[in-house]
C-alpha cells in the first residue's frame, strides 16, 4: 500500500475517532446549553480552530488551490445544510439516546449513496445496496422506543433528518475537496455558525454561561473542526466512498462512549440492531476495499535511432478506484530508459 494512502487512511480513522466525541459529549453539555445555540457553537468552534490552525501552515495553505466563484453553489449548498444538520442532530440528541443517535449517525451513508444515484445518476453497487439495506433495517429498529412499546421516537427522527442534510452536504462538498481544506472548513464553521447563532437569536434561546460556551467552542474544534478537516483531507486520496467506510467506525465509537459516559443501558432491541449495522457497515467496507484495486505491468522493448540501440521500460499501472457513487479510472505511464547501448549498426 502507498504511503499516502496509509496516511489518508490514518485521516479517516482520526476523523471518526474525533467526531465520535460529538454525541456524547454534547448530551452532556445540552442540560446547559440550547439545542440551537450548541449547534451554532459547535460550528463556530469549527471554523474559529482551523483558522488559526492555517496561520502557523501558510505554507501548505498557498500549495493548495483556492475556491473560485464556480464551487459558490457547492459552497452555499454546503453551508445552508450546515445550519440545518447539527440542529436536527443535537435535537435528536436531547429528546432521544445518545447511543441511538450515534448509531442512527451511519444512515448518513446511506443517504449520501442515495442522493448521488437518484439525483447525480451514479451507479451502486449490489453489494453496496444489501449494505443499503441492513443499514436501513436497523435504523428502523433504533427508531422505536422501547421492546414493548412500538411508539416511533421522535429524537430518531430528528437524527435521520440530519444525516439526510449531511447526505447532501456530502454531494456539495465532495466536489470541491480537491479544493484548499483550510478554506472549505473555515467556511463552513464560521458561516454555518453564525447562522445557526441567528436561528437561536430569533427563538429566543437562553445565552448559556462563560465555561459552557467555551466548552461547546472545544468541542466543536476537536469533534467538527479537526474530524472534518481530517475527513477532506482523507476523501482527497482515497475517495467518498472508502473514506465514508472508515468513518463508519465513528458511531460504533460513539455508543460505546454513551454507554461508558453516560450508563445508557442496553436493550434487545439495540442489541439486535447493533449487530444488524455492523454487518452493514462490514458490506459498506468489503464492497469499497473489493471496488478499489491496481494492475501494474512491465514492458521491455528495443529500438534504434540515431544509429544507436536504447532498450526501454514501460511502466503501466492501471488502477481502478469505484467509489460508491461513481466509477473512477485513472492510467498512470512512466517511460524510463533504463540502458542505453552504444553499439554502431
Amino acid at each position: 500500500m502507498q504511503k499516502g494512502n496509509m496516511k489518508a487512511i490514518m485521516y479517516a480513522v482520526m476523523a471518526a475517532v474525533f467526531y465520535a466525541l460529538n454525541v456524547p459529549l454534547s448530551k452532556l453539555l445540552l442540560k446547559h446549553v440550547g439545542a440551537t445555540t450548541m449547534a451554532a457553537l459547535l460550528y463556530l468552534g469549527a471554523g474559529i480552530g482551523i483558522g488559526i490552525m492555517s496561520i502557523f501552515h501558510r505554507e501548505h495553505k498557498q500549495q493548495e488551490d483556492h475556491l473560485t466563484r464556480k464551487d459558490l453553489p457547492f459552497v452555499i449548498g454546503m453551508i445552508v445544510l450546515d445550519i440545518i444538520a447539527p440542529i436536527f442532530l443535537m435535537l435528536g440528541i436531547r429528546y432521544g439516546t445518545s447511543a441511538n443517535a450515534s448509531l442512527l449517525g451511519n444512515f448518513e451513508i446511506v443517504a449520501t449513496t442515495l442522493i448521488a444515484l437518484f439525483i447525480f445518476k451514479e451507479t451502486v453497487s449490489l453489494r453496496l445496496w444489501a449494505a443499503i439495506s441492513l443499514i436501513t433495517i436497523s435504523s428502523i429498529l433504533l427508531s422505536f422506543e422501547g421492546a414493548g412499546s412500538f411508539r416511533f421516537s421522535f429524537g430518531s427522527l430528528f437524527v435521520l433528518l440530519a444525516a439526510l442534510c449531511w447526505g447532501f452536504e456530502n454531494n456539495c462538498t465532495r466536489n470541491i475537496s480537491s479544493k484548499s481544506t483550510y478554506e472549505i472548513v473555515i467556511l463552513k464553521g464560521i458561516f454555518s455558525g453564525l447562522g445557526s447563532l441567528v436561528i437561536a437569536i430569533i427563538l429566543h434561546e437562553p445565552f448559556p454561561k462563560i465555561l459552557y460556551i467555551a466548552e461547546a467552542l472545544l468541542l466543536g474544534f476537536v469533534a467538527y473542526g479537526l474530524s472534518i478537516f481530517l475527513y477532506v483531507r482523507a476523501q482527497n486520496t482515497l475517495g467518498a466512498a472508502k473514506t465514508s467506510a472508515y468513518y463508519a467506525v465513528a458511531p460504533f465509537i460513539g455508543a460505546f462512549l454513551s454507554f461508558l459516559l453516560l450508563k445508557e443501558k442496553l436493550s434487545f432491541t439495540y442489541v439486535i440492531a447493533l449487530i444488524v449495522m455492523i454487518m452493514g457497515t462490514c458490506l459498506v467496507v468489503a464492497d469499497t476495499l473489493i471496488r478499489n484495486h491496481t494492475h501494474e505491468h512491465q514492458h521491455t522493448y528495443t529500438h534504434t535511432h540515431d544509429g544507436y540501440t536504447h532498450t526501454h521500460t514501460i511502466t503501466h499501472s492501471h488502477a481502478h478506484n469505484h467509489y460508491f457513487h461513481d466509477d473512477k479510472h485513472s492510467h498512470h505511464h512512466t517511460l524510463e530508459e533504463l540502458e542505453k547501448g552504444h553499439e554502431i549498426i
